[in-house]
């Protein structure tokens, strides 16, 4: 398994923004299919956005689309999550999650979890 480590999260208001870092220790992060899922209180975990092992090809949620971006920097073995325009409902704690396989919309199908980190977004 991998180990993770979310970084970032924060107390925002709406409409602001910030930047969520994944780092990796003990593998390369390009060979994983690496994504950003978030759970609110009383809410089932939900996939956020995603990118591909090999191509970097990026997938995200509609209710982020426009508003969130993933990238990996494989020179520091993160993965980013730079979110904009954030909204009340953006409110949850965001876990970085890979998968060696294909990717999927499922946590079910991703292996290693970070601890998570909260972000707020205040109205």
């Amino acid at each position: 398994q991998v180990q993770l480590v979310e970084f970032g999260g924060g107390l925002v208001q709406t409409g602001g923004s910030l930047r969520l870092s994944c780092a990796a220790s003990g593998h390369t992060l390009s060979i994983f299919v690496t994504a950003w899922f978030r759970q609110a209180p009383g809410k089932e975990r939900e996939f956020v956005a995603a990118v591909s092992r090999r191509y970097g090809n990026t997938y995200y949620a509609n209710s982020v689309k426009g508003r969130f971006t993933i990238s990996r920097d494989n020179a520091k073995n993160t993965v980013d999550l730079e979110m904009n325009g954030l909204k009340p409902e953006d409110t949850a704690a965001y876990y970085c999650a890979t998968s060696p396989v294909r990717f999927s919309y499922s946590g079910q199908n991703y292996d290693s979890w970070g601890q998570g980190t909260q972000v707020t977004v205040s109205s």
